[in-house]
């Protein structure tokens, strides 16, 4: 398969008098626009491929006979193109006219006014709007946007250009929009007229971002504040680890978001957004915000001053720490905040609070990359940029949904099958990539490892593997090759459940793909042998030379915004700031000096241990920080009543979380909108995050509240805004040693960026492992913790939702999500529906031995016989009320993807 690292030739032409070196196969107008000539157009968008409908973009090309559609017309050496001539200005004045003659003017109200190609190019054309007798208006009937609380579409704005259906059909690959008519009567419509959320539609609204007209808006933003009078800021999405680029648009005069953008070209996702980001940030603006600081008297909450909340809550800490040690106190960091905060919030840990008990939810997903990508390779990260997907010749997907859990990266996905790419997916379920994959091995949950040892088995059974790079890159190969020799392929059919012809193909098209990739999340990682899980994958990528190179590696799909950020960051028991490792003396003597203080040598521990310590009156004094483990941990009766056992628990929230109500002190903090910092997403690109509005009442950014809270606990701590902190951190930790504020204002670095002048750096590992050699591992298969018997017949697992992101007090907040899904669900296969008589949509009880939730069942294929799938987004039915927690040997992650249910109908 060809990649872009093959040589690209250029060509060299004149346009209106320019002489331009373009790159071969670009088009004329895509040179044009690259040195800043903009040729009019209307069909076209980047994104697309390019079919000259609009005829706005024609040109005139020398030796050429009549005028020529620029957006498909390819550069030739020394071809000579006029652009702007009066014979193109009359012929684009006369096409804009009869696009007016059928469409409805109503700029003065339009919404889209300011941002309007439409309207552009009508002015600077002088276009009329009488020109062929005017559009004539009449009542607007229904149609498949109606009542959608997200879309809203006009018929009389349309200008039939196809964007929007053509962007749903190559782009997101959903195809639910269509036309019906033809000629003059042409329309947009869904397939049949189905109402939109009836169709495939995803809502994640790029037929809103393609479209040039205001025919597609958003439906909460009109009426709301014209383009023209919207302030835009650049920032990042709050919600997965793939840190799309968004601008939040802004009415000054309201202090609110009205509609969220993204700029075509904008890295890393090229103006896409999914449904969280383009319509998930009600929450910002949610009567639900804390607004000011409270304190529980009584078993009440009553209002108290920013004041007396830090001096109770630092005095109580500080006794705790005093009286008990360092034991006694720990500090629960958020992958939802900035790196600058999550900086400060270990560095508080560790001076004012004297432990190394710091963590953040990294251990409740992604600790076992974390550990054991640098067990294997020395780094715990993401090997390759979300640009590098689009060329990949076989992706290897297991364990992860990314249309799901990281559309954007789901979209690059699609862009590789677009190219002739072939796809591997390894999942319990049926979900998008599955359904489309060349091969689908739907293995028991909890069999992972068991099916990638018999891969390895037949690879190097086969001679397929690369034993000059084994040789070279790697060690411990005779002692991995020895620990698979029981490993067959027969038998890992027959504990997966799954053909053996179709392990040895996956085998077979991973090890000879050009390149090869492995993607992964929680389907590997949340297991009781996630850490061994992520070491047999990097076991897989070195076997075959899979990685070092573009396209190619191990590339863990990382889940909130920042978890990426917040293990960079320290804010792990182990680890200080770029995974400098605490039980090394001399980085303890590092960060002392940088500090002021004397660095803790407890070993910590991480929120697992925080919870079952608090239950066993080891730990007294809690500090958590942007997360909600009554709502995200396992066993939540456990959690709760061991929570409850605390004698001081401090929640910095932005709202009244599970957690938060078990609180003594609730200290107000502001949202990704309300502050200035930066974010580092999954492939480990630093990017800035930027203040849109002012927050609701008393609440103050995060990084401040901290500072103030060491400062009451007895180590003063001020800075003068996050740019500070981010230059404290950077001087400290040599991956960001390169980067600034300055470097990264417009588009962010990739890690590692040790100097000013360095690049980034895309992929990792490029002729060397970070370790040195890359260590194989031999894993030995182990069962789940917890299985199925008489009484709990089926496996439950768990997992997130297009629609929505982890505990859902940001994303329910939205009413166009909401719309879409609302409640919890089982999804069960229908053969065992059937057996107990549940039909679809029926009420279910669902049991474990730690509690019971009732949900809507969802019955059909997408799940095994004898496999559970739910969501545990939502707060009335809490799914980790049934979760088992056992836990992975080397990180405390919990088992979420296996424990043994049962159900009953009603």
């Amino acid at each position: 398969m060809p990649t872009v690292a093959s040589a690209l030739k250029t060509v060299t032409l004149q346009i209106d008098g320019r002489e331009i070196v373009a790159q071969e196969g670009d088009t004329v107008l895509e040179a044009a626009l690259s040195v800043g000539i903009d040729i009019p157009r209307l069909c076209h968008d980047p994104r697309l491929k390019p079919v000259g409908a609009c005829r706005l973009c024609v040109v005139e090309i020398e030796g050429q006979h009549g005028l020529l559609t620029s957006c498909t017309m390819e550069v030739a050496e020394g071809m000579v193109v006029e652009t702007e001539t009066d014979q193109l200005a009359a012929k684009r004045k006369t096409v804009l006219e009869l696009i007016l003659d059928d469409h409805r003017v109503t700029c003065p109200t339009c919404d889209k006014n300011g941002d309007c190609a439409l309207m552009d190019y009508s002015y600077r054309y002088q276009a009329d709007q009488f020109a062929f007798g005017g559009f004539t208006p009449a009542p607007c009937e229904p149609n498949f946007a109606t009542g959608n609380k997200a879309i809203a579409f006009d018929p009389q704005l349309c200008i039939t250009c196809g964007r929007c259906v053509r962007i749903c059909d190559e782009v997101v690959m959903a195809s639910a929009l269509t036309f019906k008519q033809r000629a003059s009567s042409v329309e947009v419509t869904t397939p049949f007229d189905m109402p939109l959320n009836e169709t495939s539609c995803v809502l994640c609204g790029l037929c809103i971002s393609t479209c040039p007209t205001g025919a597609m808006y958003d439906r909460a933003a009109l009426g709301q504040g014209q383009m023209k009078d919207l302030e835009k800021i650049q920032t990042v999405c709050p919600y997965c680890g793939v840190g799309c680029t968004m601008e939040l648009n802004v009415n000054r005069e309201t202090n609110r978001i009205v509609r969220v953008t993204a700029p075509e070209g904008s890295v890393p996702n090229d103006g896409n957004l999914c449904v969280k980001g383009k319509f998930g940030f009600e929450y910002v603006h949610s009567d639900e915000r804390l607004t000011t600081p409270l304190i529980k008297e009584n078993g009440e909450f009553r209002e108290a001053t920013w004041d007396e909340a830090l001096e109770l809550a630092g005095r109580r800490l500080r006794e705790l720490r005093d009286q008990h040690g360092a034991a006694a106190v720990a500090f629960l960091s958020s992958s939802r905040c900035t790196n600058e905060e999550n900086y400060l919030m270990q560095k508080l840990a560790r001076t004012a609070g004297g432990t190394n008990n710091v963590d953040q939810c990294a251990t409740t997903c992604h600790a076992p990359t974390v550990a054991g990508l640098a067990s294997t390779f020395g780094s715990g990260a993401m090997t390759n940029a979300i640009d590098e997907i689009k060329d990949v010749d076989t992706l290897f997907i297991i364990g992860s949904n990314p249309t799901a859990a990281h559309p954007i990266i789901g979209l690059e996905m699609k862009k590789a099958l677009a190219k002739g790419a072939k796809m591997v997916v390894c999942d319990p379920r049926k979900t998008w990539v599955a359904e489309h994959a060349d091969i689908h091995i739907q293995h028991k949950p909890g069999t992972d490892n068991m099916l990638i040892n018999a891969m390895l088995h037949h690879i190097i059974e086969q001679e397929l593997h690369d034993p000059e790079f084994v040789e070279s890159r790697c060690e411990n190969f005779d002692a991995f090759r020895a620990n698979l020799e029981g490993s067959s392929v027969e038998q890992a059919a027959e504990v997966c459940g799954v053909p053996a012809d179709l392990i040895r193909s996956a085998a077979e098209l991973y090890a000879a793909g050009d390149p090869s990739s492995i993607f992964y999340t929680l389907g590997i990682t949340e297991h009781t042998s996630g850490t061994e899980n992520v070491q047999n994958l990097a076991n897989l990528a070195m076997l075959c030379g899979q990685i070092g190179k573009r396209s190619s590696g191990v590339n863990p799909l990382r889940g909130q915004n920042n978890v990426q950020g917040s293990c960079d960051m320290g804010a792990m028991p182990g680890d200080y700031p770029g995974y400098q490792k605490v039980a090394d003396e001399l980085v303890r003597t590092k960060f002392a000096e940088a500090w002021g203080l004397e660095m803790p040598t407890n070993k910590g521990g991480v929120v697992t241990d925080f919870i079952d310590q608090a239950g066993d009156g080891v730990l007294r004094g809690f500090y958590v920080f942007g997360e909600d483990p009554v709502l995200s941990e396992p066993n939540q009766a456990k959690v709760i009543a061991n929570l409850e056992n605390l004698e001081f628990l401090v929640c910095q929230e932005i709202f009244m979380s599970e957690t938060a109500k078990l609180a003594d002190v609730i200290l107000p903090a502001t949202s990704f909108a309300e502050k200035e910092g930066t974010f580092t997403n999954t492939e480990r690109r630093v990017q800035r995050v930027r203040k849109a509005v002012e927050p609701p009442g008393q609440a103050k950014p995060d990084w401040e509240i901290i500072c103030l809270m060491s400062t009451a606990m007895g180590h003063p701590m001020a800075y003068g805004d996050a740019g500070e902190i981010f230059d404290e951190m950077a001087s400290l930790t040599p991956s960001y040693g390169g980067m600034s504020y300055d470097r990264i204002d417009d588009v962010g670095l990739q890690w590692p960026c040790p100097t000013p002048d360095h690049p980034g750096t895309g992929f990792l590992h490029e002729g060397q492992f970070t370790r040195g050699l890359g260590a194989f591992k031999e894993i030995t298969f182990r069962e789940a913790a917890e299985l199925p018997d008489d009484d709990y017949p089926y496996i439950l697992s768990t997992g997130r939702t297009l629609y929505n992101y982890n505990i859902g007090n940001m994303s329910q907040k939205s009413g166009a999500i909401r719309q879409k899904q609302s409640k919890a669900f089982v999804e069960m296969h229908k053969s065992d529906a059937d057996r107990i008589g549940v039909a679809n949509d029926d009420l279910v009880t669902v049991a474990t031995r730690r509690g019971e939730v009732t949900v809507r069942a969802v019955v059909g294929d997408r799940t095994r016989p004898g496999a559970l799938w739910m969501p545990f987004h939502f707060v009335d039915q809490p799914t980790n009320r049934i979760t088992n927690d056992a836990f992975d040997d080397v990180t405390r992650t919990a088992e979420y993807k296996v424990c043994a249910a049962m159900v009953a109908k009603g």
